[in-house]
């Protein structure tokens, strides 16, 4: 299927490992320019070839979006595509947290730092080089945990909730503009959140008296009762991302698009 990315300028950010790495090698292969964002980059990220161009920023930073957005316009003369793909713990913290009482008010902030506010101001300096262009496609990364609340990770379900939410109303606001804003939610993907050294793995092996191949071979597709019983592969949200930001999705906005290996079961 051609899913009309040539002549197409993409940011991703996140874009150095997991799902963020993925979704640029698919935007590139399919013949898209992509603008991959993160604080540095990676060896699988530096041996795509292809119109990729890195800008090493870190959204913790209010500024870093905006600049990444003017690099992408200056270098590739606009911009259609912006999957805003990074989230998940936030630089220097480690999850899951299994409790409400365990997150702080400084805690709380970076959460919704990282999570939130950095997708808003990307999309805030995204829109009017997309208008631009006479619209374009917005992909924000959301996870089942915001429609699944509990109290693990609770700050995290609360922030990625939230971006469910500003999802709808920008769908609403900038549909009849040409510009469609949509989200993918993962389950439990099997990237460097769970498999790093002190990552997820590693915390709930120390919790469950296991090992982190038993975590992430049984105990974690047990622990979050998947219908697939094993955490999700990167490519397969990849390949949800890129669809919903081609043209082939010219019809579909506002929606939510579960990849998680049957984590949600609500209808």
């Amino acid at each position: 299927m051609d899913l009309h990315f040539s002549g197409r300028v993409a940011i991703v950010t996140g874009a150095s490992k997991g799902i963020g790495l993925a979704v640029t090698r698919t935007l590139l292969g399919e013949g898209a320019s992509v603008v991959a964002v993160s604080r540095k980059t990676s060896p699988e990220l530096a041996e795509l070839g292809g119109d990729l161009l890195h800008v090493p920023v870190d959204l913790m930073d209010p500024e870093a979006p905006g600049q990444a957005v003017a690099r992408a316009v200056e270098e590739f003369g606009g911009l259609d595509i912006l999957v805003n793909n990074a989230g998940g713990p936030p630089p220097g913290v480690a999850l899951p947290r299994f409790s409400f009482m365990a997150p702080a008010d400084e805690d709380w902030r970076v959460m919704f730092e990282f999570n939130l506010f950095a997708v808003v101001r990307f999309v805030r300096a995204a829109i009017p080089p997309m208008l631009a262009r006479g619209g374009g496609s917005i992909v924000n990364v959301s996870s089942g945990s915001a429609r699944l609340p509990a109290p693990m990770n609770v700050d995290y379900s609360a922030a990625k909730a939230a971006l469910n939410n500003v999802t709808k109303a920008l769908s609403e606001e900038y549909a009849p503009q040409g510009i469609r804003v949509n989200t993918v939610s993962p389950g439990p993907v099997r990237t460097a959140w769970w498999t790093e050294e002190g990552g997820a793995a590693d915390i709930i092996a120390g919790q469950a008296g296991a090992d982190r191949d038993s975590v992430l071979d049984r105990l974690a597709p047990e622990m979050m009762n998947l219908s697939i019983p094993r955490l999700v592969d990167p490519q397969e949200v990849a390949d949800a991302i890129a669809l919903l930001a081609s043209p082939r999705s010219a019809a579909t906005t506002g929606a939510d698009l579960a990849v998680d290996a049957g984590f949600l079961k609500q209808v």
